[in-house]
């Protein structure tokens, strides 16, 4: 069915429009949007409350998106979790829940694969296959509260993939996961995390979701940022600044930057003086990760003196700045990894 409507990517205004097209009283559609959102079940037979002729008419020209788990890896250091998902086209997509004091965060993918071509990402290694549906980003949530019988309480969106690289999608998903009539999570517990599109951080500005904007900034000027980013030859660091300022004036929400830390390339005590003076002012936080290594790349994770002191230099100039916590250590829990494993197993590598 390759023309079969996609219904868990439909919003309610655009699955109530569905159902007045077929001449179906408009409260169908909530009890559809229901059934998918707050039930999460699986299949249109389980929806017993909708008249037999409307789920045969569902199951003949319209489609589910349900994922199939490939590969799960459980952390024996921290519980944390990481899922292979399969997608009905044979694709595979990663997410990772993590286990904190204040709840479960669930990191999720917005796209197959990654064009960004970041130099010391994972994700990138494989180009871009396709973007991922709303459907597909929800069933991520659904399937891994399923698999591990937890609930996820907040969710990034920061695996593989860039988010605003497929806008129109990624809002979609947080409408209808935002939605009192499916999941109800508060977009206050979402982060979406992006390597600085500057004209859809406009884009996302206007739309006052209430996410927490995450900028994968990396380095302090643009002569370091090109080497790592290539997303900085289209908006240099001045650009995205300017959209960051933006963005906290019109929104009120305090910006993120996260910022990995590579031995000897970005974690020198002039970069963290560099990234001090270009946030200073700003209403921030940045969020500093050792570097996941990738055997694929050359960069090494630098020595924990080095991590410590550049956060010190970064809060004695009154910039607030955490280290992230490495979870998942044992199972390679960046994203990336294990979709690229999976493919080099299929093409025999």
């Amino acid at each position: 069915m390759s023309d079969a409507i996609d219904l868990k990517s439909l919003t309610l205004p655009k699955l109530e429009a569905l159902m007045a097209e077929w001449g179906q009283p408009r409260f169908r559609a909530g009890q559809l949007f229901e059934w998918m959102h707050q039930k999460q079940v699986g299949a249109f037979d389980e929806m017993t409350n909708l008249p037999a002729a409307l789920r045969r008419t569902l199951g003949e020209r319209c489609t589910l998106s349900v994922l199939t788990v490939r590969r799960r890896l459980v952390s024996r250091l921290d519980g944390t979790q990481k899922f292979l998902f399969g997608l009905p086209d044979g694709e595979t997509v990663e997410c990772v829940l993590m286990k904190y004091k204040h709840g479960n965060s669930l990191c999720i993918s917005t796209q197959v694969g990654c064009k960004m071509g970041c130099r010391f990402c994972a994700s990138t290694l494989l180009g871009l296959s396709r973007n991922l549906t709303p459907g597909e980003m929800l069933e991520e949530v659904y399937a891994a509260q399923r698999e591990s019988g937890e609930r996820v309480g907040s969710i990034v969106l920061m695996g593989i993939g860039e988010p605003l690289d497929n806008f129109d999608n990624v809002m979609d998903f947080l409408e209808i996961l935002s939605s009192p009539r499916g999941m109800n999570l508060s977009l206050r517990h979402v982060s979406l995390s992006t390597c600085g599109l500057v004209p859809r951080i406009y884009d996302l500005m206007e739309r006052k979701t209430q996410v927490t904007l995450s900028i994968s900034l990396h380095a302090p000027n643009n002569a370091l940022r090109d080497k790592l980013m290539p997303v900085n030859r289209r908006y240099p660091v001045e650009e995205l600044m300017k959209a960051c300022r933006d963005y906290f004036a019109h929104t009120g929400r305090r910006v993120s930057y996260e910022y990995s830390l590579i031995g000897g390339v970005n974690d020198t005590e002039e970069c963290a003086r560099e990234l001090a003076a270009l946030l200073r002012g700003q209403v921030a936080h940045v969020n500093l990760i050792p570097i996941n290594e990738v055997k694929e790349r050359e960069f090494r994770k630098g020595s924990r003196a080095r991590i410590e002191r550049f956060q010190s230099i970064l809060t004695q100039n009154k910039i607030n700045a955490t280290v992230r916590r490495e979870l998942g250590a044992d199972i390679n829990a960046a994203c990336g990894q294990l979709r690229r494993e999976e493919r080099g197993a299929q093409n025999g590598c």
